[in-house]
């Protein structure tokens, strides 16, 4: 079926028209907080020709010509100067991950621990260009070919349900792709509205008119021309204000209005909440994200670049979409917004958005911590429970902000990039760090990659990208062979930590304290870093719930094994009380039970963690 025109499509009335009674959609989850989310781009992530994988069932398919990356495979597509560049430039344009890919890897993240799909944007993005990781939308109302089909979309959301999975899209409204032309070359922002040669047509021609086309004079243009819906085809639906500037950014009304680069800024209406009047162009978004969720049975939308949107259209669009959900009784749809800069919490105070995308200080410190590159209390503390006493900070709590340690992003990073595991004995502390994000409060997420201490070593947005089933560009600077290895030991342990956090209520809702330490087990204090050189030292914290306490202690040090006594909850632990051991992770011999003992009134356990190691106790 071709994909439809416009709102009005009959296609598209159906759907809303003859949505199914509400218990045939698959209902939202009890808590957001209570679920592991996996983020990833779908150009990168499966292409469907994988072998040496297991499916959904756990067997091995042996079918599909790409193997598995073996050691020995490292860097093996930069060995010459003119096999990096070929590696290099496949970094910046679209790699083949499909749908149907997607679909064949659900039971490798279901056996990881994953209940959450978070998947990049599918949009169909503006033809000739490679904008691969979906943020240059160009029809609202269709899935981009390269990735699959709208039937494909239905079929993945459907065996994810099947699997106990949840679908979560990333979803644009701020901008469309580069759809049209400035008469001006290059323009940037300086507060005048630019005139515009035309939408470009099907071959990068700017010669049609910014308007509703005539579908009988451009019908060969379709649908890779201009933008779709016909909806969104009017000139006011554009700001047309040229280029943000470096230095506007934060700058208001600059980064409300002008356009991402060259990406084009849509006219969503006043950032003001406060008698706020949707434009058309909000009014066309919100009718197609809504068609999304009736169309394919969506579980939640991540929002991008909601800084850049405003209050008053960020309110509005989650009002309309979560009534819309529940109407289909999805009583509890996730709307989490990407959130730059210091307002996060702030904006979902005001917008009613259930959650902000953690990036930031939240991430830099999940980043920074278990390196020893900054205290554990400036990570902790950025959730203390104060919002009446300081209603401007970074006030978070356990649902209301999604944690992570890399993203395709890494905002808080500026310049250089590269994963986690890229810099600073990241790959020997990578479990520790998901160990941190996994066992704190907020909603956690994976992104892909992580699982198999990724790298991406490079500099910029697209090495932190790298294709998961191998292609041209491969993680590890190789190519042609996938890292679907549910072998190594970061997956393990991860899966690890993923099935502790799934049985014990405590880590997903419990309070949590960061907790002092002392090596001598007399003079106690919270870990820090002493002199300016990095932290290595043992990292412990309770999650407390109803009367019950679990302790998570991660090690810092990526080689040597140590031990420290650490402070529980004394009216939960009376001396004389014992811990059980329920995870460890690496190397070392750890107690199978802690006994609790009395000290200056306070009471205490003997900790041991090996080098880089996690260890969890009941």
């Amino acid at each position: 079926m071709p994909p439809p025109k416009s709102l009005a499509d009959p296609e598209v009335q159906s759907v809303f028209a003859s949505a199914p009674p509400k218990h045939t959609f698959h209902p939202s989850p009890g808590g957001w907080d209570d679920q592991v989310l996996y983020f990833l781009l779908p150009d990168r992530f499966s292409n469907d020709l994988e072998t040496g994988y297991k499916d959904h069932t756990g067997a091995t398919v042996s079918n599909g010509s790409t193997p598995k990356y073996e050691r020995g495979d490292y860097e093996d597509a930069i060995r010459t100067d003119t096999d990096a560049a070929k590696w290099r430039t496949s970094g910046t344009i679209f790699n083949g991950g499909t749908l149907k890919g997607l679909k064949t890897k659900l039971g490798y993240l279901k056996r990881l621990g994953v209940t959450a799909l978070w998947i990049g944007p599918i949009w169909k993005q503006v033809a000739k260009l490679e904008t691969y990781h979906g943020y240059g939308v160009q029809n609202f109302l269709d899935v981009d070919p390269r990735f699959g089909t709208r039937e494909e979309l239905i079929d993945l959301v459907k065996a994810a349900h099947e699997q106990g999975i949840y679908v979560i899209l990333d979803i644009i409204l701020n901008h469309s792709g580069n759809v049209f032309e400035y008469v001006a070359d290059n323009p940037h922002y300086n507060g005048d509205t630019f005139d515009v040669k035309g939408f470009y047509d099907k071959n990068r021609t700017p010669d049609i008119p910014l308007a509703r086309i005539d579908p009988s004079r451009y019908i060969d243009d379709f649908p890779n021309a201009a933008i779709w819906p016909a909806e969104l085809q009017d000139k006011a639906n554009f700001t047309r204000k040229g280029q943000i500037n470096g230095d506007g950014w934060d700058r208001s009304p600059e980064y409300l209005d002008g356009d991402f680069f060259d990406l084009k800024d849509i006219a969503l209406g006043s950032s003001n909440p406060d008698n706020f009047f949707a434009t058309n162009a909000l009014k066309a978004l919100c009718q197609c994200y809504k068609y999304w969720i009736a169309y394919a049975d969506i579980d939640g939308y991540r929002i991008d670049t909601v800084k850049h949107m405003g209050d008053g259209p960020t309110r509005y669009f989650a009002s309309v979409i979560h009534e819309y959900a529940q109407s289909l009784g999805k009583d509890r749809f996730l709307l989490m917004g990407e959130i730059t800069g210091s307002r996060a919490f702030e904006t979902v105070e005001a917008t009613g958005l259930d959650a902000a995308l953690g990036i930031g200080n939240v991430q830099e410190k999940l980043w920074r911590v278990p390196k020893g590159q900054a205290n554990p209390d400036e990570y902790f503390d950025l959730f203390r429970n104060a919002l009446y006493l300081n209603k401007g900070s970074h006030t978070w709590f356990r649902d209301k902000v999604v944690t992570m340690i890399d993203d395709h992003d890494q905002v808080w990073r500026g310049g250089y990039k590269g994963r986690f595991c890229s810099e600073g004995n990241g790959a020997d502390l990578v479990v520790a760090a998901v160990a941190l994000n996994l066992f704190t409060l907020g909603i956690p997420c994976i992104y892909y990659g992580t699982e198999q201490a990724f790298d991406g070593q490079g500099g910029s947005d697209e090495y932190i990208r790298e294709a998961m089933f191998g292609g041209k560009f491969g993680a590890f600077r190789n190519k042609n062979h996938h890292f679907f290895d549910e072998a190594s030991t970061t997956w393990i342990d991860v899966a690890r930590l993923a099935q502790v956090r799934k049985q014990e209520m405590t880590v997903r809702r419990g309070r949590q304290y960061l907790r002092e330490i002392a090596g001598d087990g007399v003079h106690f204090g919270y870990p820090s870093i002493i002199g300016g050189s990095r932290m290595r030292s043992i990292i412990a914290w309770s999650r407390l719930f109803a009367n019950e306490e679990v302790l998570i202690a991660i090690n810092s040090d990526p080689g040597n094994q140590l031990s420290v006594w650490v402070t529980v909850d004394r009216e939960i632990h009376p001396e004389g009380n014992k811990l059980s051991l329920l995870l460890k992770t690496g190397t070392g011999q750890v107690s199978p039970s802690l006994a609790v003992q009395s000290v200056n009134g306070r009471s205490v356990v003997q900790v041991t963690v090996g080098p880089g190691g996690v260890v969890v106790y009941k």
